[in-house]
């Protein structure tokens, strides 16, 4: 085990750099709300590349994915890639239309609002937030694990320690401290990861001996045509797919660009690395089970399949292999949570003009700045008591996936309204809800509910994919009978935070 003195100093050297990082390169950068917001047209495509794939990558990867893999094994690991890379697709065609629609937005709230009035608006409002607010709560909470695990932190220093240094450089220096500090971490993370996979590998005896091990202990898990691995994998795909497609985080960056090809191929680029990353990660657990005591039985007091990879470590290799993990997982953690803090800031920022009459610069960054520390405290409160990094997702990812399609299709569909992009998205998360295995108990206490609800997956696939296809289908036939005629057009005065020095064309 590493020492608690030494993972603790090597914790607060890290964040104080970090910090030191984005408060000094963001100094008189950011002189205006919509340049503390989306530093707007400023970044080139190797950054922008950098920081899709630092924001994406959160310390889940170590935690998240190996949980995927060390329960249903290498098809859930392809599922996972698959789930990681869709998204970044996504975006690299949503990302120009976006731009062009919408040349002066911030938000993908300020975008709802604007195509589909208030009740819709509101809606995207609660599920953009929630998201990103269990995303921060579980990085802190596998962040605080593993530091416990590994070195016998205590989780609520690392959970305080992470949250205040982020939570500092991130509110004085918006975006642009953020993206430049993403884009060291992700110069970082590779090598790094790379350095602790082959260490792993060697260390066991080589891939045949890894191999070997894995088999023995489970060889479902190395069985690609695996029902229920391809059945968890392909409801991950459409968690991950739904939950990002509301993530403020990505709509920031769509502004932040360069221009429209900038972003798209950024997107491409982070689709390929984060497919690649995750996938190496999900298979960590998997390796995991075959050399390690890892516990998969979700209902067992023991299980730890959600720390699988770590339990790997703890038995099997040496000080200097831990500590080269104890820094890949802060470099992880900070590089997700410091674009969620910006992300959730940008949120309720470019929102604040709606509730205050003609606000200035100050009051938008002070009310961004207050939003920010109470939603870092209540994530620190919540990351003290959760338990499994991945089910902690997915109540989100659930509710990210009934709400997508129809969001985003309003982009292209004229005749889709408001009230048919609402009616799809509860219809779809009423699916999602029936077959949520993690709600089981508290739905069925409602009364006359629960002799009406259907058996629930414990896979997640009937729910994810239900809550995604269901929502996209009653999309669909909303448009078709709608008489709804809008005008993209007036989608161009979209933003709210209106100053008069905001952006810049110049690319860093």
């Amino acid at each position: 085990m590493v020492s608690s003195a030494v993972a603790l100093g090597l914790t607060v050297l890290t964040l104080v750099a970090f910090a030191a990082l984005g408060i000094w390169y963001s100094r008189g950068r950011s002189g205006s709300v919509d340049d503390f917001l989306t530093a707007r047209n400023s970044v080139g495509e190797r950054r922008t590349t950098a920081t899709m794939v630092a924001s994406v990558m959160g310390v889940w990867i170590l935690l998240a994915a190996p949980e995927a893999g060390a329960g249903f094994g290498i098809a859930a690991v392809v599922g996972y890639a698959i789930g990681e890379a869709v998204p970044m697709l996504a975006y690299s065609r949503l990302g120009p239309r976006v731009r062009e629609l919408l040349p002066e937005g911030h938000s993908l709230t300020e975008y709802a609002h604007a195509r589909y009035g208030s009740a819709m608006y509101g809606f995207v409002v609660l599920v953009s937030a929630l998201y990103m607010f269990v995303f921060v709560a579980a990085e802190l909470t596998g962040i605080a694990g593993a530091l416990s695990l590994v070195a016998g932190v205590p989780q609520w220093q690392t959970a305080v320690l992470v949250g205040g240094f982020v939570l500092l450089y991130t509110g004085y220096g918006g975006l642009r401290a953020t993206i430049v500090t993403d884009t060291v971490q992700a110069v970082l993370v590779l090598p790094l990861l790379a350095l602790v996979v082959g260490g792993v590998v060697l260390t066991l005896g080589g891939p045949t001996a890894v191999y070997q091990g894995v088999v023995e202990a489970n060889p479902t898990l190395v069985d690609p045509g695996f029902l229920p691995g391809l059945q968890f994998g392909l409801g991950l795909a459409f968690a991950i797919l739904g939950a990002e497609l509301v993530n403020q985080t990505w709509w920031q960056r769509i502004y932040a660009g360069r221009d429209s090809e900038t972003v798209a191929r950024g997107f491409r680029n982070a689709s390929v690395l984060n497919a690649g990353l995750v996938f190496v990660a999900a298979l960590l657990g998997v390796v995991a089970v075959g050399h390690a005591d890892v516990v998969t039985d979700v209902t067992s007091s023991a299980y730890n399949a959600d720390v699988a990879f770590f339990v790997l470590l703890q038995s099997a290799f040496g000080e200097w292999i831990l500590l080269a993990v104890v820094l890949l997982a802060l470099l992880l953690v900070v590089s997700s949570v410091d674009s969620l803090f910006s992300a959730l800031a940008s949120l309720v920022t470019a929102d604040l003009p709606r509730l205050l009459a003609d606000p200035d610069d100050r009051t938008l960054r002070l009310g961004a700045r207050v939003f920010t520390v109470v939603v870092a405290v209540a994530a620190v409160y919540v990351s003290l008591r959760a338990r499994s990094v991945l089910r902690l997702f997915f109540f989100a990812d659930l509710l990210g996936a009934a709400v997508a399609f129809p969001l985003v299709y309003g982009l292209y569909s004229r005749r889709i309204t408001g009230l048919g992009a609402l009616a799809s998205s509860l219809g779809g998360l009423a699916v999602g809800l029936a077959y949520f295995p993690d709600l089981r108990c508290m739905l069925a206490a409602v009364p006359g509910l629960g002799s009406l609800l259907p058996p629930a997956d414990p896979l997640y696939l009937t729910s994810f994919a239900g809550a995604f296809l269901v929502s996209t289908g009653l999309a669909l036939v909303a448009a078709r009978v709608s008489g709804g005629t809008f005008d993209f057009d007036s989608l161009a005065d979209t933003g709210s935070v209106k100053v008069a020095d905001g952006g810049t064309d110049r690319a860093e």
